[in-house]
């Protein structure tokens, strides 16, 4: 099995290398394909207005400098001779990937440009307890349940343009109570915040941060099973239409 990583990090980044352990449970046939730098919040933007380039860094280990959508692309249209690869990785992002976080994460992001490839993607994120951990974020519950998780979502037939968003929760491996297939969650962010500072030539800058979260998870969710200490498992699919309002906007015409 051909098995293409990529994430919203970085190459660097500790989640990648949690990745790449838990791939090779499933195969050796591995290639890497991220970030130069870190690119969380990208969603899924491709870059247009300059070049893209590609380092390599080993065999079969790249960085591109560009966005997770473009390292997708990149992997599929000039760094597989082979073909395409018969799985895409995304993460382990590090932070939670839960409700409308889909829309702006690069992590399910590169997932996304995976399944509109016809490739089965899965993207992985571990959710941490508080802010500021930096790199001292644990990635214990991804670790050790990362296997048991992926192997039943690997063997299932494909289902096209759909990919699958996990998320670990903030606990200890032997804490966590399971796994649950959920549906995606909505929470209210407020409008999150804005820290407003001057840099040394004088001229202001801004720094978008998040504001209180309303933390409302309805029964069945991504939020409520990673509230209740579940590894949650949600399927996700590209067509973003809303089903009910088709026949009420025909009407306005």
């Amino acid at each position: 099995m051909r098995i293409l990583l990529t994430n919203d990090d970085g190459i660097d980044a500790r989640g990648l290398k949690v990745l790449e352990t838990i791939a090779r449970r499933f195969s050796d046939d591995i290639t890497v394909v991220a970030p130069s730098e870190e690119q969380s919040g990208a969603g899924h933007s491709l870059t247009l207005t300059r070049p893209v380039r590609i380092r390599k860094h080993g065999d079969r280990r790249y960085s591109v400098t560009g966005t997770p959508t473009d390292s997708v692309m990149i992997a599929l249209l000039e760094l597989s001779p082979d073909g395409k690869p018969d799985l895409i990785l995304s993460g382990v992002n590090r932070g939670a990937n839960l409700g409308e976080d889909v829309t702006y994460s690069g992590t399910v992001s590169a997932a996304m440009e995976g399944a509109l490839a016809g490739v089965r993607s899965i993207a992985l994120s571990q959710v941490y307890a508080r802010d500021a951990m930096g790199d001292s974020v644990p990635f214990d519950a991804a670790i050790e349940w990362g296997e048991r998780v992926l192997r039943p979502l690997i063997d299932r037939p494909f289902v096209p343009n759909t990919l699958i968003n996990v998320n670990f929760p903030a606990l200890p491996a032997d804490a966590v109570k399971g796994v649950r297939v959920v549906s995606q969650g909505v929470r209210d962010y407020g409008r999150g915040t804005l820290v407003r500072g001057t840099d040394p030539r004088g001229f202001p800058y801004y720094w978008f941060g998040l504001g209180p979260t309303v933390h409302t998870p309805a029964h069945a969710t991504d939020l409520e099973a990673i509230d209740d200490g579940y590894i949650a498992v949600t399927p996700l699919h590209l067509d973003l239409t809303h089903g009910p309002s088709i026949e009420a906007l025909r009407n306005l015409y």
